[in-house]
This record gives C-alpha cells, structure tokens and sequence, in this order.
C-alpha cells in the first residue's frame, strides 16, 4: 500500500506533498533533516493522507496534489472538504 501525504511545517506554516509506502518513517525521516527539502521547516505534522493499492496510482495523485498547490482544491484537501 502506498500513502499520499500532505505535510504542515509547523515553524512557517509551509506544505509539502510526497507519496511513500511507510508513513511513519517517511515522517520520521523529514523530521529528522535527512530530507534537504524539509529540513528547514521542521517539526512536521501530516494533515492529509489518502491510501492508494499500487504506487503509480500514488504518484499520479501526488503530481495531481502539488498542482492544485495554493489553490481552492488544495485548501479543500487540508480543510477535510471546506475551502
């Protein structure tokens, strides 16, 4: 199973999308500051996730994800549906 992710700096209040197959160690790895990316904005909090069978289904919900980025879609994710 493969999870698409939604992640919350809470030091600037910056988002980051990503997809892998172990949440918790993903998360642990941002945290962490193994992810130059990320590092900066740490801690993270994972505010949104969806569940996916296979990993190109993931990967194209990711890609779909970080163009709504900013957007009424993309607050709607964050929100649970409310914009």
């Amino acid at each position: 199973m493969y999870i698409v992710y939604i992640i919350k700096s809470e030091k600037s209040g910056r988002y980051y999308v990503g997809f892998t197959n172990n949440i918790e160690n993903r998360l642990t790895h941002h945290n962490s500051g193994a992810t130059v990316s990320t590092r900066a904005g740490r801690p993270w909090l994972v505010v949104y996730q969806e569940k996916f069978s296979d990993k190109k289904s993931a990967w194209l919900r990711e890609r779909q994800i970080k163009k709504y980025k900013g957007g009424e879609a993309f607050k709607k994710l964050i929100n649970g549906g409310f914009a």
